[in-house]
Parts: structure tokens; sequence; C-alpha cells
């Protein structure tokens, strides 16, 4: 029996468009049955709380978010992250209601979390929080989900099984390690 306990975050606000993406593909992953010592929540806008839960100590914490890098609405990436920096003053106490998924990191750290394995399964928006307030992912993204509930499946058999983690054996996403990203 493994004892790994990991947790599957979503962030992202669903009156947003496409900033939505991980809710919803959350909501898809808790219709479905998750191997024991797994958590999965939606934390919405509330990156505090998702801070906060990283005290409870997981071994690994898979983030899921919209995640613009450049590339064409509905692609995929799949990020190893680099263990946070300690926090600025100013960036966590701006805007505690949504804090960029970097930031929720270095917060948590500052909290004391523990920090196991740290990965992002991000997708590349259409319709980013800049461009209005639309419900609803665009089709694009919509059509990304089964490809990031795959991809973080992938990721829970592989942390479970103690197996590395190969960022190069995700087809037709954008593997890459380093910083969140800010949005």
């Amino acid at each position: 029996m493994n004892s790994s306990r990991i947790l599957v975050a979503g962030l992202g606000n669903i009156f947003l468009g496409d900033d939505a993406f991980g809710a919803e593909t959350i909501r898809t992953l808790q219709g479905e049955p998750v191997p024991e010592g797994v958590t999965v929540k939606d934390f919405g806008i509330r990156s505090c709380d998702l801070a906060y839960a990283m005290l409870e100590g997981y071994d690994a914490v898979i983030l899921v978010d919209a995640t613009p890098r450049g590339k064409s609405p509905g692609t995929l990436s799949v990020i190893a992250l680099d263990l946070p920096a300690p926090p600025d003053d100013e960036e966590t106490g701006a805007n505690g209601r949504r804090l960029s998924p970097d930031a929720v990191l270095r917060l948590a750290a500052a909290f004391g979390a523990p920090m196991g394995a740290l990965y992002l399964v991000g997708c590349e928006p259409a319709i980013s929080e800049s461009t209005g307030d639309e419900i609803g992912l665009s089709p694009p993204v919509q059509a990304a989900i089964p490809g990031a509930v795959a991809i973080i499946r992938s990721l829970l058999a592989q942390f479970l099984s103690a197996t590395p983690v190969n960022l190069g054996a995700f087809a037709g996403t954008v593997a890459d390690t380093g910083p969140a990203g800010r949005k």
C-alpha cells in the first residue's frame, strides 16, 4: 500500500472565460474515481486557501490552471515547478484572493508548508482575463480537458508507483521546468 498524499488543485475564475480551465478540469476529475491518498479540489480564486491547504503536507501538488505561454489556444503544458523563493510582502498582500501559481507556492513556503514535488498542468487560453467577462470555455480549451485529465492521471500513476516523472512522455504537450508564471 502506498502512503503518498497528493493534492490536485484547480485554480481560476469561472466568470472569466478560459480562466475556468482549472475548475472545469477538476470538475471532470471529481466525477471519476481517484486513487487512495489523492485529494482533488477546486480552489477557484481562493489562492490563500490553497496555500493553507498545502500546510497539510503533501508529497506532491499538481496545480491545474489556464497558463498563457504564447502557444496555440488549447495547447497543454506540463511544468515541473522550481521550489519557490521567499514571497515579497507586496505580492502576498496585494490580492489574497487571486495570486499567480508561483505566488501561491511562495506564500505556502512562507507559512512553512513542506514542499514535495510541484507540477503545473496548464492550458493556453483563447479567452483571457483581459478580453472581458465571459462564462464558459472556448472550444479549443474545452477540447483540451480530456488530455489534461489523462496527463494528471499519468502523473498520479508515476507518483504513486515511485516512478521518476518523465515530462517528455506527454505527447502533444509542451514540457518545461521553471516558475509557474504570472497571470
